[in-house]
């Protein structure tokens, strides 16, 4: 195995997560991880931050993991055929390989892990948050957190937070929040005939490179592209591909609410979803306490028992080793 021939730090200050404890109302979950790194982030100028260069990795063990990682988001459907059920890679919602700020940037996300997440009701790892992705907007399976493969994308995931403190946060984060609207599906299908069939197909089916957005080679149901603000958001801020801003809010909303009541894969065990309540009013699915809003036609999944990312379970005593029974 080839040594490290340079050995630099993904993360200029390291440090342990502490995960608080469980607060079963939910609604007090802290979303990020305990003090650790306070110090370090007080100190942190985060404006000044700028996302490192691929071109600057080292030629070693780590540098190549993290380009093999590259190519694995930016190429996913086909480097990861047996995972992915779309034609989605992870860089079609997380744009210029990661680096948007208004389609979700990965920079700086490996530093927030593990965390909280309201919609699993449990604390997630970074590897968690990569299958919540591999299953949901790829409408695939999950991929062993053993593989090579995961621990590349982690290993990119890891480089584009590099010199972040842990726990800290950038100043772009997520997606733009919309104000408050519903669309209306029939002003959609006119303004996606005018400015997005051209290149995802009268269908939504996709062309080329061009990822489908309904369809059974599209994201799945449990995806947050599949509820309306959050689709309204990224057509807002981010489409279309060559003239991006140039819809308006009320535009971004219609196209949304017409791509979103489309079909598309179903998601097994989503009632699980918000288990301590509290989901986002466009959910498109029942969940506790939740009535599903405009629920789109739901297409059967392959494999389903494979799309479902459980909650970290504690090691019980008949699994225990036998040394220690």
């Amino acid at each position: 195995m080839k040594r490290l021939a340079t050995n630099f730090s993904l993360l200029a200050t390291g440090g342990v997560l502490a995960a608080a404890a469980c607060n079963q109302g939910g609604a007090r979950e802290s979303r990020d991880g305990g003090h650790s790194g306070s110090t370090a982030r007080a100190a942190w100028d985060s404006t000044a931050w700028r996302a490192p260069n691929i071109a600057d990795l080292p030629d070693d063990s780590l540098g190549n993991a993290v380009r093999r990682g590259f190519a694995l988001v930016t190429a996913t459907a086909e480097s990861l055929s047996r995972f992915v059920g779309s034609n989605l890679n992870c860089t079609s919602c997380h744009l210029d390989q990661g680096r948007r700020g208004t389609a979700a940037p990965l920079t700086g996300v490996f530093a927030r892990y593990p965390r909280y997440i309201d919609r699993s009701g449990a604390v997630a790892s970074i590897e968690d948050r990569v299958n919540y992705c591999m299953t949901r907007s790829l409408a695939g399976s999950k991929l062993p957190n053993d593989s090579r493969e995961m621990q590349d994308i982690v290993a990119y995931l890891a480089f584009m937070a590099k010199g972040v403190p842990i726990g800290a946060h950038l100043p772009i984060e997520g997606m733009p929040a919309m104000p408050k609207a519903v669309g209306d599906t029939t002003r959609g299908a006119g303004v996606y005939a005018a400015a997005c069939a051209r290149c995802h197909g009268a269908d939504g089916a996709g062309m080329a490179k061009v990822p489908a957005i309904w369809g059974p080679r599209s994201f799945s149901v449990g995806a947050s592209m599949a509820r309306q603000e959050r689709a309204a958001s990224f057509i807002r801020h981010n489409m279309p591909f060559d003239k991006p801003g140039t819809l308006t809010d009320s535009e971004a909303y219609d196209v949304a609410a017409y791509i979103t009541s489309k079909p598309r894969p179903d998601l097994p065990e989503k009632a699980r979803d918000w288990p301590l309540g509290g989901a986002p009013a466009d959910v498109p699915y029942d969940t506790k306490g939740h009535t599903a809003f405009r629920p789109p036609p739901l297409l059967p999944r392959k494999n389903p028992a494979d799309a479902v990312v459980s909650a970290p379970r504690p090691v019980s005593t008949s699994s225990a080793p036998r040394s220690e029974r």
